[in-house]
């Protein structure tokens, strides 16, 4: 059985811009001084609160279609 290893892939390449622009829109409502390209100045919490919130705000998107709203 194999894995990929790279879980920083887009599974739909086509959307791979936008998310980069709503990480980049997250980070700024977080305050997380997020910048393209090499973040390792961020400490691991400011960018696990950037993907959480992502996901957050992915969810209720979701939810919101699913419930015709």
């Amino acid at each position: 059985m194999s894995t990929n290893t790279n879980s920083n892939k887009t599974n739909v390449p086509e959307a791979k811009e936008a998310m980069n622009k709503f990480k980049m829109e997250v980070a700024s409502e977080l305050g997380v001084p997020l910048s393209n390209g090499y973040n390792g100045n961020l400490t691991s919490a400011q960018n696990g609160s950037v993907g959480g919130y992502m996901v957050k705000k992915m969810i209720e998107a979701q939810e919101r279609q699913m419930a015709g709203k």
